[in-house]
């Protein structure tokens, strides 16, 4: 009797901890089909509130030392970068220093056509709704891109003669206008904006191995990127993709532990204040919009619904081989950050997430 006790006890225990490492075998496993031991990869962490659930490593950080990915790796983020510019541009304008209905013509005084200047002003640079057109191609070589610093990057948009629309009328993603904010960021400051990053955000965030590209990139402790041709993997980050020098769109290095401390210090009110962080996260509906498709985008971050209608708030990366996706859903305390480093599909891992979030309940 006592050992048919026991037996049923054992039964009990080890379905319990199947049933407790589900959540997590399902995650790893759809991973592990994702991402090739052998090759570059990616790391994934979910929080829930204010505790990890789920965070590993797949593949490899460099493929010269065989290093492994892990949840400390640092990744180039790509433009989930836009945000931190923007936090320190809001937080500036918090303190007086600066206003986000400033003209560029306040800082620049050498556009082509000062009309241009004094059209745009800050809020539209973070929101893509400028209308200054993306011709740094036209205006500049590949090879110049390879090492083109900000100022580089941002020099071409102020030879325009016009605009692509009227600002504030319709959205159109660039690239370069975070390159004119963190031109402004140092007008203002007297100091690099990567400098300004580290001390608003990166200290009060705990964020203590992130870095931001200035000039070349971190040469050690930071993962490569990689893309695939004819089954052999090339590098494709720093030295090879034009424009990666250019930070201030792109040249935030982090992993997503840390991403995830970011996460918290915006929740926190770790700097900042709460109503300038809230507005950041609100959508901006201008009264002139005139595109068939609705406003989605705050100051600089993505605002969407989940299938069940929770807020959504979000950031996709994408820089040469470096893709990253950063997906806050307050309401339910979520948080998911995926950066690899490898092309991968950014939404369809988020989705299929999310599906088995909902299906072991971590969305209600």
């Amino acid at each position: 009797m006592t050992r048919y006790f026991f037996a049923i006890i054992l039964i009990l225990f080890l379905s319990g901890c199947e049933q407790k490492s589900t959540f997590e075998n399902d995650l790893d496993s759809y991973f592990k089909n994702a991402f090739n031991t052998k090759g570059p990869g990616g790391a994934i962490l979910i929080m829930k509130d204010e505790k990890i659930i789920f965070s590993k490593g797949y593949g490899l950080a460099d493929l010269q030392t065989n290093e492994t990915i892990t949840s400390q790796t640092l990744f180039n983020t790509g433009s989930i970068s836009k945000t931190f510019v923007s936090h320190v541009i809001l937080d500036l304008a918090h303190e007086g220093k600066l206003s986000l209905q400033d003209s560029l013509a306040k800082y620049f005084s050498d556009f082509k056509n000062p009309a241009i200047a004094n059209q745009v002003k800050i809020h539209h640079l973070l929101t893509h709704t400028s209308g200054l057109p993306d011709n740094r191609r036209l205006l500049l070589d590949s090879i110049f891109l390879l090492t083109a610093k900000d100022e580089e990057n941002f020099a071409p948009l102020k030879l325009n003669d016009s605009l692509l629309f009227e600002p504030g009328s319709q959205y159109e993603y660039s690239n370069p206008a975070f390159n004119g904010l963190a031109l402004i960021i140092e007008k203002v400051t007297g100091k690099k904006w990567q400098e300004v990053v580290k001390e608003k955000i990166f200290d009060p965030a705990g964020m203590k191995t992130s870095v931001i590209t200035d000039g070349p990139y971190p040469i050690t402790g930071v993962s490569h990127a990689y893309l695939k041709t004819n089954d052999v993997f090339i590098e494709k980050d720093y030295g090879e993709e034009p424009t990666f020098a250019a930070a201030g769109n792109g040249g935030v290095w982090s992993s997503v532990i840390e991403l995830a401390q970011y996460e918290l210090a915006l929740r926190n009110i770790k700097f900042s204040d709460a109503k300038t962080i809230e507005d950041s996260r609100t959508i901006k509906e201008y009264p002139n919009w005139k595109s068939s498709s609705l406003p989605f985008i705050g100051y600089s971050w993505f605002i969407g619904k989940t299938e069940d209608g929770s807020k959504m708030i979000y950031h996709t990366g994408t820089q040469g081989g470096f893709y990253g996706d950063y997906v806050s859903i307050p309401e339910k305390g979520i948080t998911y950050m995926m950066l690899c480093n490898l092309p991968t599909p950014q939404e369809e891992k988020r989705a299929a997430v999310l599906s088995i979030l909902k299906k072991y309940n971590w969305l209600n």
